[in-house]
């Protein structure tokens, strides 16, 4: 993905421009124009490319990340982290130590890899469940944690630039990345989905 793919939200590209717009909008501004309907529209393309360029290299992890995030700890029971992801709805939480520094991140893959689903999405899941007896679950019941998270984390600094941070999901093929400090602390987190809003808004704003 880069800055000529993106699309604000919705879909639509800019506005198309016709000659009445123009003349109206060179009505507004005092004094003589001497330019053309044809010359104002391609300026106006122009600084609209620009603009997006501009826009887009300035996104910073920093500017991006939620800042609120929900993590867990090595030590926390695979029933419990379940539980905090389907409560939020989220499908990977960041894992912490006592000083809040990230040790890895624990996601719907890890439990369905754990779990046997070799192809690691949910249907896979269910075939599995529908081919044995039993709950496929059992092997993880008593595991924590710090058993399934991926390990060591694939983190990025509070100024990754968003081009650097899109790469990083695309060819790490991961849908999260937790933000730390110099010191491997978590700051916040960018995922995929809230990172496609947040360009959506933040880019198209105005």
């Amino acid at each position: 993905m880069n800055e000529e793919t993106l699309t604000p939200a919705g879909g639509a590209g800019p506005p198309e421009l016709g000659d009445e717009d123009i003349y109206e909008a060179m009505k507004e501004i005092p004094g003589y124009l001497d330019i053309t309907p044809g010359s104002f529209r391609e300026v106006y393309r122009l600084a609209y490319r620009l603009a997006r360029k501009r826009l887009f290299a300035e996104q910073t992890a920093a500017r991006l990340m939620t800042r609120e995030v929900i993590a867990v700890r090595p030590e926390t029971p695979v029933e419990e982290v379940a539980e905090a992801m389907g409560r939020a709805g989220i499908s990977g939480v960041p894992v912490v130590d006592g000083e809040n520094r990230v040790a890895g991140v624990i996601s719907e893959r890890d439990f369905l890899s754990r779990m046997g689903a070799r192809e690691g999405n949910f249907m896979s899941l269910v075939a599995l469940c529908l081919r044995t007896r039993g709950c496929v679950a059992v092997p993880i019941k008593e595991k924590r944690a710090g058993d399934l998270m991926s390990s060591p984390a694939v983190t990025v600094a509070p100024d990754t630039p968003l081009r650097d941070i899109l790469h990083l999901l695309e060819t790490r093929r991961i849908n999260r990345v937790p933000v730390t400090d110099g010191q491997g602390r978590l700051m916040g987190i960018i995922t995929r989905g809230d990172l496609l809003r947040t360009l959506g808004g933040a880019l198209w704003a105005g």
